[in-house]
């Protein structure tokens, strides 16, 4: 029988045997207490490779950004943010809720960047009048579009202007230095603090690593601890995301390679309403149509959520094929 085609998202994927087995032999300790050397591990290559001091393995991207938040803001304090970034739209309010964090919002420029000119106008006055703006947080990729060194530089130069820290949500900033064939510190290392995903292309199971100074990651773990973080015996899933960063970074090129072939097939059934960017492709059809199509494509055992479909190391060139030939088959008739 053969395996459906799950476009859903590149979270989907299924460790591996040779990650599986690294899973199984990992040396483990007691994290909480510091003596997971698979923990220490993950969380100083991950560090190295993003061009910071420090790292802080977590369970989960929404966590790791929500710790980010809370160490860089007190109470009352306002971070910005694009108006549909992960961190605002996707992530439960944690911010708000749990950090009393107040959100500035704009909207993202077609690029996938924040215009920095519009930012320094959202920063507020120190007057009492007003929340002390602390933090600006940016995303890379952004709906699947990578931004490049140059931006993250003059970000930089931006908030040290005015005084700001520089967050990046950069769940899938491997994608953007695979796409942009440019050295990933040049997008991280400008920014104070970077969230990287493990279980999105890079394809381990669970967890993402915070990583920022030495002295950030310290307070951060008090506020990982004090928001159900800490873990204990972890070196078994750490192990999955070191084989994840060891092995599954260069080969992000090909979820890139087919999301492009597969822009091309679906641009033939879709003309004119198929853009395609990194490892996504997004096909803008009407609701009624879209959700015929995904009935449609459901039953040729391809599995879609809304018009995004994400290309990860579980889908081949040959399963792109299966789905152009799906595509070809849907005809739409309108109520």
């Amino acid at each position: 029988m053969t395996a459906p085609v799950d476009l859903r998202s590149d979270t989907v994927t299924r460790p591996c045997a040779a990650m599986r087995r690294a899973m199984y032999e990992a040396e483990v300790g007691d994290d909480v207490y510091g003596e997971d050397p698979t923990v220490k591990l993950l969380e100083a290559e991950a560090a190295a490779r993003l061009g910071h001091e420090a790292g802080l393995f977590m369970p989960s991207g929404t966590q790791s950004n929500l710790v980010a938040l809370l160490t860089h803001c007190g109470r009352g304090d306002e971070y910005i943010v694009g108006a549909r970034a992960h961190t605002y739209w996707y992530e439960g309010g944690g911010a708000a809720a749990l950090g009393g964090i107040q959100p500035q919002t704009l909207p993202f420029a077609a690029d996938g960047s924040l215009d920095l000119a519009t930012v320094a106008t959202l920063i507020k006055p120190d007057d009492p009048h007003f929340a002390r703006t602390r933090l600006v947080c940016l995303e890379n990729t952004q709906a699947g579009k990578a931004i490049g060194p140059d931006y993250f530089a003059a970000a930089r130069a931006c908030c040290d202007t005015h005084g700001l820290a520089l967050h990046l949500d950069g769940a899938r900033v491997f994608n953007a230095a695979v796409a942009l064939d440019c050295p990933v510190t040049a997008i991280a290392a400008p920014c104070d603090t970077v969230s990287v995903c493990l279980s999105k292309g890079l394809g381990a199971p669970v967890g993402s690593v915070l990583v920022g100074s030495r002295a950030f990651v310290g307070a951060a773990r008090r506020w990982r601890k004090m928001v159900g973080g800490g873990m204990r015996q972890a070196g078994v899933i750490a192990a999955a995301g070191l084989y994840a960063l060891r092995h599954n970074v260069a080969r992000l090129a090909e979820d890139h390679a087919n999301a492009a072939r597969l822009a091309e097939l679906a641009a033939v059934r879709f003309p004119g309403a198929v853009r395609q960017a990194t490892n996504m492709v997004f096909v803008d059809l009407p609701e009624a149509e879209l959700v015929a199509l995904g009935a449609h494509l459901r039953a040729a055992d391809v599995i879609v959520r809304g018009n995004r479909w994400v290309l990860h190391k579980d889908v081949s060139a040959a399963d792109v094929e299966r789905v152009g030939r799906a595509l070809d088959a849907f005809t739409f008739r309108a109520a």
